[in-house]
């Protein structure tokens, strides 16, 4: 199978993870800080009494508790949030030395696959966990006769070839909760009675490709898929935590009883920290750990206590759960993704509108074909994309498939319209947008999005009340269709806000990092 080498970085990063569970990929929706914490990759300097924790961006939910620890200890926790294996992968780089004093994710799996991460680890202690599950709608649930704790993966499969289910998930790929996912069911469809394995996976590989036929929405982080999920209506049910399925009102919450992969969150110190800022790590793991502190978090996150003592909170289940083994190695992880990625999810297809006004001149211009051109290594088999530079108009309208016979020839002609982008014109947003839609009317059963990147206000061609009036008149599945925009150069945040916001996009800021690090995360989202 191609693997270009952005995509083999991608999976090499999951790969490493392995079954970090996380929901997230550092971009959920809330910043995840608490008590003035410093914006996220500036966690500032030390100060007595308080921790600087790096921290998988769905512990935001926290708050509360980390509020109630800093009156009961006279600690206060600063929560840094990052997609986890960006963590990981910092970690191994050793860019956590000195800005951190612990680390705190869904699982620690990847740091014991990797020496030079794990060796910045000095003591782990889990707090709370939260498995795989199926939230299913309700009125779904009683036509299919489910009950919860009576469900097994190949009823869901099942249902899904019966055209009875669809669902949405995170991509596998970018959150550890699509990939938890896409382990459990693997495990599960293959019978595996052991860690999965090569043969496992090409036993199991018939009933995934059946089963991802239900696949209806993609995302790179848990939030957006349930805001999506929230506003298109259009799919069944959820893959995700239970912790994050709970908070979702509507839903069955289903725990599958041929076994699922489970989070632990364990809260972990430092080996850069000193004597005195270990003992402060191990004080805070010993009040989440207490029984009152294990209450509140099981009840205000629908996260299961790890103290056998403290019940789970109401509406979780209480019976028995067989844990499913994670891959064997990581040469059978990344066979597993590199399948999903390549064969069995449906494919992208995706329109790439992109400013190339006067303004783009010089540096940011070289700056977009540098990010396009390095995106390309990233893209799937059978994948559609579109690229659409515009100034005071749209200059032309280029699309390449990636075609899993020849996928060289898509890739090279993506390269080489992105190298004849030139810099000049006005900045006609919402016309340009338009013609995007127009172009998306019909044809393949693909994720579908657009992508807007801008340096600048609208200067040209229809207004933003212009583009409301013409995205009320889009059919409803053309208004499903996404746009993601991306704040670059002097573009307006109003501006592009109200264009995710319309759309059920979500807006990227490539002002604070880099443009192929925007790019490359809204890959999780197509």
């Amino acid at each position: 199978m191609r693997r270009g080498p952005r995509t083999r970085r991608a999976l090499a990063g999951c790969l490493a993870a392995l079954a970090l569970l996380t929901s997230c990929t550092g971009q959920d929706g809330g910043d995840g800080r608490t008590d003035g914490a410093p914006t996220p990759g500036v966690p500032g300097s030390a100060e007595p009494g308080t921790l600087r924790v790096l921290a998988s961006s769905e512990l935001s939910d926290m708050k509360p508790v980390l509020d109630r620890v800093r009156e009961d200890t006279g600690l206060t926790v600063r929560l840094t949030p990052i997609g986890t294996l960006d963590a990981v992968d910092l970690l191994a780089k050793g860019g956590t030395e000195g800005k951190y004093d612990a680390v705190w994710l869904s699982s620690n799996d990847s740091l014991r696959l990797r020496p030079e991460a794990a060796k910045h680890i000095v003591s782990e202690t889990p707090v709370m966990a939260s498995p795989v599950a199926v939230g299913v709608k309700d009125a779904t649930a009683r036509k299919l006769e489910w009950q919860a704790g009576k469900v097994t993966w190949s009823q869901v499969e099942q249902a899904v070839a019966d055209g009875r289910l669809t669902y949405g998930m995170t991509d596998p790929a970018r959150s550890n909760s699509g990939f938890a996912t896409l382990v459990s069911v693997a495990a599960a469809l293959s019978g595996a009675q052991s860690a999965l394995t090569d043969a496992d996976v090409a036993k199991a590989t018939p009933r995934l490709r059946e089963f991802f036929t239900g696949q209806k929405l993609t995302s790179g982080s848990s939030g957006w898929l349930a805001a999506a999920y929230e506003r298109r209506g259009n799919v069944d049910a959820l893959l995700n935590y239970e912790s994050v399925l709970l908070g979702i009102p509507g839903l069955t919450v289903i725990r599958p009883t041929d076994g699922v992969l489970t989070a632990d969150y364990p809260l972990s110190t430092l080996a850069s920290s000193g004597g005195a800022t270990r003992q402060d790590v191990r004080r805070l793991a010993e009040a989440l750990r207490t029984p009152e502190m294990q209450q509140e978090i099981t009840r205000t996150t629908h996260r299961r206590p790890v103290l056998t003592s403290v019940p789970p909170a109401e509406g979780l289940d209480t019976s028995r759960r067989r844990e499913l083994p994670s891959p064997g190695s990581r040469s059978v992880a990344d066979g597993l993704l590199d399948a999903y990625e390549n064969e069995l999810r449906r494919p992208s297809r995706t329109v790439y509108v992109l400013d190339t006004s006067g303004s783009m001149a010089g540096e940011r211009l070289t700056r977009l074909k540098t990010a396009l051109t390095a995106l390309t290594g990233d893209f799937r088999d059978r994948e559609e994309v579109t690229l659409m530079p515009f100034g005071s108009e749209v200059k032309r309208v280029a699309t390449h498939v990636v075609d899993p016979a020849d996928p060289r020839a898509g890739l090279d002609g993506i390269r080489r319209d992105t190298e004849r982008l030139t810099a000049e014109g006005d900045t006609a947003v919402y016309t340009s947008l338009e013609k995007a839609y127009g172009h998306l009317g019909g044809g393949r059963d693909a994720f579908t999005s657009i992508v807007l990147m801008t340096d600048g206000e609208n200067t040209a061609g229809t207004d933003a009340a212009g583009f409301d009036r013409f995205y009320a008149s889009l059919s409803r599945e053309r208004q499903e269709i996404p746009v993601f925009p991306v704040l670059f150069g002097d573009s307006d945040r109003k501006e592009l806000t109200h264009i995710a916001e319309l759309t059920g996009g979500r807006l990227f800021d490539a002002r604070e990092g880099s443009l192929d690090g925007a790019f490359e995360e809204i890959r999780g989202y197509q």
